[in-house]
């Protein structure tokens, strides 16, 4: 057999791969864009938070008038009252590799937020769980407006009646840390738990709801966070910038890591055997000088373990009703008590927007709309 026809043909074939590819990706490029430039007239006009481009906050987070919508026989229409931030939303706007999911040249969903709390102001024909005045959280795109059209059959329902709007709008960044904990760390009663990043948004449910499963918690956090975290319910607290909880004596059956800023090794070393690492962040919002090392010690970690006892998982919340109205029961039990820290109102949507992207903010922020 001649080799070099072999050589020249799989040459031809990868010359055309990339051909097609740049094809397919130019094409994608420029049809990624968005409804910004349509001139529409507004019939019923509400204020929305927009951005049009990728870019800094102050550069392109705008207060518009948009139409308000109309929701369709099985959604409800939403008073929104407080929108609270996630880690990833600074991304959206910076766009990065963001851009493989919100649009490659432009986002696609112009208006940011997706963490919601707000009263029910219409309900469509096919609706019965809900009725104008009742009031409600939940998770939709596009929340950082007046109004919003919700799915009544997804995700949103009852807010807990013990906690202000702000503090609901909160609620939803704890599917993360319920769903990390029970699917994928399994945690049980007396078990160890070690919460890496314990003072962040989702770390501050996290030490909640591992004490809610019974487990002995143990939070990591800087020295500015130590009180907040004992606040919560943390049984043991490790000053980061004082002690390396790597270098303990204690062993761990569970590790649920939103930092990921140790290596592989060192992580096992704490674990008992047959324990588990839960990979659930990579260390704040935004994009920082530390963010792609810690995301690719979150994957190689992952990988390494299927040679190990030690297990260390990734995994993908699930935004599903039914673990939203667990959360709201916990809340309203008292069980969990969302750590809000700042609120910003609407006109300061681009401020609170930099303050997230500092990547080191303790708790929850949230935007209230009046």
């Amino acid at each position: 057999m001649k080799i070099k026809p072999i050589l020249k043909w799989i040459t031809r074939v990868i010359l055309v791969a990339l051909v097609l590819g740049f094809l397919v990706g130019f094409i994608a490029y420029w049809g990624s864009t968005n409804d910004c430039d349509r001139k529409i007239a507004l019939v019923n006009p509400m204020k929305a938070i927009r951005y049009c481009e990728y870019g800094s906050p102050d550069e392109v987070l705008k207060l518009e008038q948009v139409e308000k919508p109309v929701p369709n026989d099985n959604q409800i229409l939403v008073r929104v009252r407080a929108v609270s931030l996630r880690f990833y939303d600074g991304g959206m706007l910076q766009g990065g590799i963001g851009r493989l999911i919100f649009g490659l040249r432009k986002p696609k969903n112009t208006t940011p937020g997706s963490d919601f709390s707000g009263t029910v102001e219409t309900v469509g024909s096919n609706v019965a769980e809900f009725k104008p005045g009742d009031e409600v959280f939940g998770v939709r795109a596009g929340a950082l407006a007046e109004y919003i059209c919700v799915t009544a059959s997804r995700a949103v329902v009852s807010k807990p009646g013990n906690v202000t709007f702000d503090q609901a709008a909160s609620i939803p960044t704890a599917l993360v840390a319920l769903q990390g904990l029970r699917d994928t760390g399994h945690v049980k009663a007396g078990q160890k738990v070690l919460i890496n990043g314990a003072s962040g948004g989702v770390g501050t449910f996290a030490v909640q709801i591992a004490k809610t499963f019974g487990a002995e918690v143990t939070g990591v956090c800087s020295t500015r966070n130590l009180d907040l975290v004992r606040s919560i319910g943390a049984d043991h607290v490790i000053d980061y910038t004082k002690a390396d909880y790597t270098k303990s004596d204690q062993r761990y059956d569970v590790i649920y890591d939103l930092v990921n800023n140790r290596s592989f090794a060192e992580r096992r070393r704490v674990l008992k055997p047959g324990g588990i690492c839960v990979l659930a962040g990579v260390g704040g919002s935004g994009m920082h000088k530390e963010t792609l090392f810690n995301m690719a010690g979150a994957l190689t970690a992952s990988l390494r373990s299927k040679f190990a006892k030690e297990k260390f998982v990734m995994f993908g919340v699930d935004i599903n009703k039914k673990d939203l109205g667990i959360l709201r029961d916990l809340t309203e039990s008292g069980k969990i008590v969302p750590a809000l820290t700042k609120t910003y109102p609407l006109t300061e949507t681009a401020a609170a927007y930099t303050y997230l992207e500092t990547g080191h903010v303790p708790g929850k922020i949230a935007i209230t709309i009046d």
